[in-house]
């Protein structure tokens, strides 16, 4: 039977094709599912799983308290202790009391602070290692000194470990065994009877309404009276001034600008504060807004002394170069100006604890960047600034700078403009002209006459003489030719002519002057060649012809005659 299966098999290779392929997919099938299999898992070679991102380690959870810095551990506890909340505030001690002598110690230690820490919060460190000034107490940081009978005393806050182990800042013991002689240093004769109630007990902000009145009407008395002394005394300083500084304005208007009477009004204020027994975070206040007060004045102090310095350098500058060194001066002015007021902002950065070096960092990665887009402008405009001071070229002078000719019309921060002869304007780069070769024409201060004056070779030596000697009388007897620079000699036998060489310097105004003078001695020496009996000569060549009765001809005389003709010395 199977031979006769095999024999149709054989016979239907159809039948034995799909039979194949059937084996095939059963084969497969089997292979997967001894895969897929517990033991076949088991025993098939582990491939090693990719290891596991390292998990970030979350970071620890901020005190309720605000006690994680320095600072605010300050700050919360002077914002407890001002609303009366002295058990919170307590919180902040670093003590082993409990109760009401941990609450009065937080009352007292607030009343010290209160009335005589300095108003210096903003520059208490707020990162949570503290500032570490002194590296052999790094877990402690100074908030400030107070004064006693005894010298200043340092408040100082410690890092220790909190409830849950997590390290806080709190008030060290120190301190607080020092509170008690500071609390009844700074009640001790305290007595405000004398005052009505409604100033000493009523509070707005909670601060009391006479603290208030002498803050607020103390400072405008004190601007009042600043731009009285300004009324008084201006009279006299101005006069005075102009006396010695008859072009400076400084004075015209304020003897005492603005920018100073705010500085002068920022002082007041400081000592103002430290004079009064008022409240710390009236003093914080009062001091952040002098300093702010005195940034602005010094900020606009320094504009003003721009303005002046400008005014002071545009006057040393001729009027020829006026307009130019204007613009240029102005250009400078602003931007000494925004340095200013970019120091100003810095300065007042600071001060509030900011740090702007990631945004200087910025600025500097931008200032480069355009520094590079406008290389060419900088580039012009340096070169003006360079043209302008050193007073290389000004508005009105004739130069010539390679094919071009003219007079400047203008001289600006990027280019010169100059008008040609053909009366048409020319705009030229500054740094083509601050790297060009010029001469400047206008600006010579004589003018050369310069000829060689041909006489005939049939010229005799005596009317020779007598041409030489006459043209060096008329050089020497004019009013307007440099005596020193006169020279008139006999200079080579030359091609066609005899040749005497007239040089001399004149004294004229300008171009047009010294064509007058040149075009009246260039007469006078025609004159004197007439009178000496010679002649002018031109280009020109004798010719010899051989043969019976022939003479020499000049070239262009007449026709030659003859058969033969030779140019040259006779043979």
């Amino acid at each position: 039977m199977d031979q006769a299966i095999g024999t149709w098999l054989a016979g239907n290779p159809l039948v034995l094709h799909l039979a194949e392929r059937v084996v095939r997919a059963v084969g497969a099938g089997l292979i997967l599912a001894c895969l897929w299999a517990p033991g076949a898992r088991a025993q098939a070679p582990a491939v090693a799983p990719a290891p596991a991102a390292a998990p970030v380690p979350a970071a620890p959870p901020l005190d309720a308290l605000g006690r994680d810095n320095p600072r605010s551990c300050v700050l919360g506890f002077l914002n407890a202790a001002r609303k009366g909340e002295n058990e919170i505030a307590a919180q902040y001690l670093s003590t082993r009391l409990n109760g009401q002598p941990t609450t009065t110690l937080a009352h007292q230690l607030f009343v010290v602070l209160d009335a005589r820490l300095p108003a210096r919060l903003t520059q208490v460190s707020d990162s949570p290692d503290g500032s570490r000034a002194n590296p052999l107490k790094p877990n402690e940081e100074i908030v400030g000194a107070v004064p006693s009978y005894d010298g200043p005393f340092n408040i100082v806050v410690e890092r220790v470990a909190g409830p849950d182990a997590k390290p806080i800042w709190v008030f060290s013991t120190a301190t607080l065994n020092a509170v008690p002689t500071l609390y009844s240093e700074v009640t001790f004769g305290l007595d405000e009877g004398s005052l009505p109630r409604v100033l000493t007990g009523s509070k707005v902000g909670g601060v009391r309404v006479l603290e208030w009145l002498v803050v607020l009407l103390g400072i405008p008395l004190f601007y009042l009276v600043t731009a009285l002394v300004d009324r008084l005394l201006r009279p006299p300083v101005a006069g005075l001034w102009r006396r010695v500084f008859k072009d400076s304005t400084l004075f015209a208007r304020h003897i005492l600008p603005l920018p100073i009477r705010l500085l002068l009004v920022a002082g007041a204020t400081r000592w103002l504060l430290s004079a009064l027994p008022l409240p710390l975070m009236l003093r914080q206040f009062g001091s952040s807004t002098a300093t702010l007060f005195s940034i602005a004045a010094l900020v606009w102090l320094a504009i003003l002394l721009n303005r002046e310095i400008e005014a002071y350098v545009a006057r040393q500058f001729p009027r020829a170069s006026g307009a130019a060194a204007q613009s240029l001066l102005r250009v400078a002015r602003r931007g000494f100006d925004l340095l200013a007021i970019f120091a100003g902002v810095l300065v007042t950065l600071r001060h509030f604890d900011v740090n702007p070096t990631p945004a200087l960092a910025g600025l500097g990665v931008g200032g480069i960047a355009v520094a590079l887009a406008a290389q060419k402008t900088l580039e012009n405009v340096i070169a003006g600034a360079s043209l302008i001071f050193d007073q290389a070229v000004t508005t009105g002078d004739f130069l010539k700078m390679g094919e071009i000719s003219g007079t400047v019309d203008h001289i600006g921060l990027r280019s010169t403009r100059i008008r040609t002869l053909d009366r048409t304007i020319v705009s030229v780069p500054n740094s083509q002209i601050a790297s060009a070769c010029l001469e400047t024409i206008s600006v010579r201060d004589k003018f050369l006459f310069q000829h060689v004056v041909g006489l005939r070779y049939e010229t005799t030596p005596d009317q020779l003489r007598a041409v030489v000697d006459g043209i060096r009388g008329v050089l020497a007897s004019h009013p307007l030719t440099d005596g020193d620079s006169v020279r008139v000699r006999f200079l080579r036998l030359g091609t066609f002519s005899l040749d005497v060489d007239v040089f001399a310097y004149l004294r004229a105004v300008d171009w047009n002057h010294f064509l007058e003078l040149q075009e009246s001695l260039l007469f006078s020496i025609t004159d004197v060649v007439a009178r000496a009996g010679a002649e002018i000569a031109f280009p020109s060549q004798t010719m010899y012809v051989d043969g019976p009765g022939a003479r020499p001809t000049r070239a262009g005389e007449g026709e030659i005659r003859g058969n033969k003709a030779a140019s040259g010395p006779r043979k």
